[in-house]
C-alpha cells in the first residue's frame, strides 16, 4: 500500500487522525475497515498514524465504509492529495535527514514554538555566518557544497518568522550559549546584534538563564515544544538526548516539559531585561 516513511508531513498526520476519528464515530472496527480494503489491520493502523502514504483509492473506500457523504469524501480526497505533496524542504533532501524532515514540517505548521537551548543560538535566530561556522563543526567531513546547502536550508527556515501568520517563538537559553565562541569574536558580535534586533519583534520572546541562577529543570538537553491551531494536533515536543532525539505527544510528557519551561522562565531574565543583558555581553566582545 505504499512505502513506509520515517517523516510524514503535518498534513498527513492530521488526516490520519481524522480517519481514526471518523472510523471511531462510525463504530467501525479495525477488522471491518481492513476487510473493506482487502488488507490487514496493521495497514489501517499505519494509515491513521501517518506511517504510510495516504493512497487516495484506499482513503475513498474507507470514507465510504464510514458512511461519509460524497461531498465530504471529495473534500477529504483533495486535502489528502495536497498533503501527499512534498514540502518546500524536499529539495534539500540531499542534506536533510528523514528524521529532521518532520521537525521542519512541524515548525512550519506551528502557531507557537517554545524552546530551551543550552548550547547554541536556535537555528531560527542564527546569522548566516554563525550557522556556517556551527554546521562546519557539526559536519566536519561534508563538502563545501553540502555545507552551503545546509546553510541555505537554515536560512530558508527562518522565513516563517516573517510570514503574516508567523508563529510566536519563545526561547529560553543558557548564558553559555552567548559565551561559547562560534566562528570567532566578529561572528559572535554580529550574532548578538541580530538577537538584539530580533527581541524587538512582537512575535519573538527571548529569555536568558544567567550563570548566577544556578541549576534548573532543563539541564538534560535542548528541546522544542510545538503548539498548533489545528484542532486535531496535540502539542508535540521534540527532545534531544545523548544518544538521539524523539517526538513526544503524550499529555503527561508534554506537561513535564511545559512545567520545566515555566520554572526556567522564572529563573531567567524577564523579556524586558533580555535586551540589556545582551548588550552587556556585546560590550565584552
Amino acid at each position: 500500500m505504499g512505502e513506509a516513511r520515517s517523516a510524514p508531513t503535518v498534513g498527513q498526520m492530521v488526516l490520519g487522525m481524522r480517519l481514526r476519528d471518523l472510523r471511531e464515530k462510525a463504530g467501525v472496527s479495525y477488522d471491518v475497515a481492513a476487510r473493506a480494503l482487502h488488507v490487514n489491520q496493521t495497514t489501517v493502523r499505519r494509515m491513521e498514524k501517518a506511517e504510510v502514504g495516504l493512497k487516495l483509492p484506499y482513503v475513498e473506500k474507507l470514507l465510504q465504509t464510514y458512511g461519509a457523504e460524497q461531498q465530504e469524501i471529495d473534500a477529504f480526497l483533495a486535502l489528502a492529495e495536497e498533503a501527499n505533496r512534498p514540502g518546500w524542504w524536499h529539495r534539500f533532501r540531499d542534506v536533510l535527514p528523514d528524521w529532521f524532515s518532520l521537525y521542519v514540517s512541524l515548525e512550519g505548521a506551528a502557531s507557537r514554538i517554545r524552546a530551551y537551548e543550552p548550547h547554541f543560538i536556535p537555528g531560527l535566530l542564527q546569522t548566516e555566518d554563525y550557522a556556517r561556522a556551527l554546521l562546519s563543526i557539526g559536519f566536519p567531513h561534508g563538502s563545501a557544497q553540502e555545507l552551503e546547502r545546509r546553510v541555505a536550508l537554515r536560512m530558508e527556515r527562518q522565513e516563517l518568522l516573517s510570514r503574516p501568520d508567523a508563529p510566536h517563538l519563545w526561547v529560553v537559553m543558557d548564558e553559555t550559549v552567548l559565551r561559547l565562541s562560534i566562528g570567532g569574536p566578529a561572528v559572535m558580535r554580529a550574532q548578538i546584534d541580530r538577537l538584539i534586533e530580533e527581541v524587538q519583534r512582537p512575535n519573538i520572546t527571548l529569555q536568558v538563564v544567567p550563570f548566577s541562577a544556578g541549576p534548573h529543570p532543563g539541564m538534560g538537553g535542548p528541546f522544542q515544544l510545538f503548539r498548533f491551531q489545528i484542532p486535531e494536533l496535540p502539542d508535540i515536543v521534540y527532545a534531544e538526548g545523548l544518544t538521539g532525539a524523539g517526538y513526544l505527544d503524550q499529555r503527561s510528557d508534554v506537561v513535564a516539559y511545559l512545567e520545566a519551561l515555566d520554572r526556567m522562565g522564572t529563573q531567567a531574565t524577564s523579556a524586558r531585561r533580555t535586551e540589556n543583558f545582551l548588550r552587556g555581553i556585546r560590550k565584552e566582545l
